[in-house]
């Protein structure tokens, strides 16, 4: 391995470091308000909705139906209160139905 490559990894792990440290230095011992926490663990969630949602409208081979059904079946079992892992089989299993029916 190139001593420029070895840099370079080293570099990039630095730099990935630095903003997880920064804010737990910061607020080591501070509680967040309950409003802020609340916000902060639906961050995963509105990230995914946010790069799945543009796909469920964009399916190749133009069958927007399959992206509504797949959707509408994931938005029911969250709402039912799935985990995310029985909201994505759940999704599939439908998914799987309706391509075996409807294709």
């Amino acid at each position: 391995m190139s001593e420029t490559i070895l840099i370079m990894i080293i570099g990039m792990a630095v730099v990935t470091y630095i903003p997880r440290l920064v804010p737990l230095i910061m607020f080591q011992g501070k509680e967040l308000p309950s409003f802020l926490q609340g916000v902060l663990k639906n961050v995963p969630f509105a990230v995914l909705g946010a790069l799945i949602f543009p796909k469920i409208l964009l399916i190749q081979g133009g069958d927007i139906w399959f992206g509504a059904v797949g959707a509408a079946a994931a938005f029911l079992l969250a709402y039912l209160g799935a985990n995310v892992i029985v909201v994505v089989l759940g999704a599939i299993a439908v998914l799987s139905v309706y391509s075996l029916f409807f294709t």
